[in-house]
């Protein structure tokens, strides 16, 4: 697949009277193409010549580059630069000028305000396919990742069309997910997750209370200290700029059944049921059974489209159009994460799924 520069010359005749010819057409400097066995997602992206200026192009080109995200969901960037941190903001700050600096879920990478480490998890477990915090009530549209040092082993970020997942999931569960939504509970203990204090960016509980009642978000306080949060989320929507509906959600990432037999264990033990660091249940508070997300996460896993990182590679996606994931890893490993043109819910078109 080759598609050429949105930028166009116009040819002249070299008979027009007085014109001189035209000058021959610029080469592109990008090629674009797709991994073996992944003919539609990712969108691999790659230099045409030598030297080749991404952000630049990326700046240039920012309609044709928002019409690819939306075809195929994620580009891959691959071949441009060393790693760098600095190379990689340039480069999600060409497609999304406006990068989300306030993200209290994940660590920030050194001095930069923009750019986060990734997820701080056990390496030998998998981080399930989710879409960034769709469970809150306002997302990243867009989100980057960059290898800086790939894993010896393991450590794919795979990514899922969340379109195909809904367009092949069974049409009764497909229609629960859209009518019951889903309640997730976050219970905020420092020694298992990120703190609420960091979560806030605040060490006011007012404060806190305050972000939590704007977001929609219910709260209660522990005679610990321990912040307890719940909010009913859509499953389902409507892809604001594609019109497509999407199966849109953090199932797989909050439902207990997907803790390790040992982990759920020892959790229940220590907190019970309900203290859990991350549940999920229908919105009316029901659980889900088990084999309701035993079906999703096999649908997602043969969907899923997975690549080895290389030393460099950037990874774009629509972060309503596209789930991600985390295979467990060997060695070092250094991916960094940005995010940004942030969305609310009360910005969403309404939802016919």
């Amino acid at each position: 697949m080759t598609d050429f520069n949105s930028r166009t010359s116009r040819v002249q005749s070299p008979h027009d009277s007085g014109r001189r010819p035209a000058d021959p057409p610029a080469v592109d400097p990008v090629r674009t193409g797709f991994l073996p066995d992944a003919p539609t997602m990712p969108l691999v992206i790659t230099p045409a010549v030598d030297g080749a200026d991404l952000p630049g192009w990326l700046r240039e080109n920012r309609g044709l580059v928002d019409s690819y995200l939306h075809r195929h969901g994620a580009l891959l960037l691959r071949g441009f630069h060393e790693p760098s941190v600095a190379e990689f903001e340039a480069t999600a700050s060409a497609i999304c000028p406006t990068l989300f600096r306030e993200y209290g879920d994940l660590p920030r990478e050194g001095h930069s305000d923009q750019i986060y480490q990734s997820t701080p998890y056990p390496e030998d477990r998998s981080i399930l396919f989710h879409n960034e915090s769709s469970h809150l009530d306002s997302w990243p549209m867009r989100q980057f990742f960059s290898c800086l040092v790939p894993a010896q082993a393991g450590g794919e970020t795979p990514i899922v069309d969340c379109r195909e997942v809904y367009r092949l999931m069974r049409p009764e569960l497909r229609a629960q997910f859209a009518e019951r939504k889903l309640r997730y509970v976050r219970n905020f203990i420092d020694s298992l997750d990120v703190s609420w204090q960091r979560f806030y960016g605040t060490t006011d509980r007012a404060e806190a209370e305050r972000k939590c009642i704007e977001a929609g978000i219910g709260f209660s306080w522990a005679p610990d200290g321990t912040l307890r949060t719940w909010r009913v989320a859509d499953a389902v929507l409507r892809h604001p700029r594609t019109g497509e509906t999407v199966f849109f959600n953090q199932l797989a990432l909050h439902h207990v059944s997907c803790l390790d037999q040992d982990t759920r264990q020892a959790l229940e033990s220590l907190y019970g049921r309900d203290g859990l660091p991350r549940s999920v249940y229908w919105g009316d508070g029901a659980p889900i059974d088990d084999d309701v997300v035993t079906e999703v996460r096999e649908l997602m896993d043969r969907t899923a489209v997975g690549f080895t990182w290389q030393t460099g590679d950037v990874l774009a996606i629509d972060n309503m159009l596209v789930a991600h994931s985390r295979r467990p890893f060997t060695g070092p490993r250094k991916v960094v994460v940005a995010l940004g043109d942030m969305l609310s819910h009360a910005e969403l078109p309404p939802t016919d799924a």
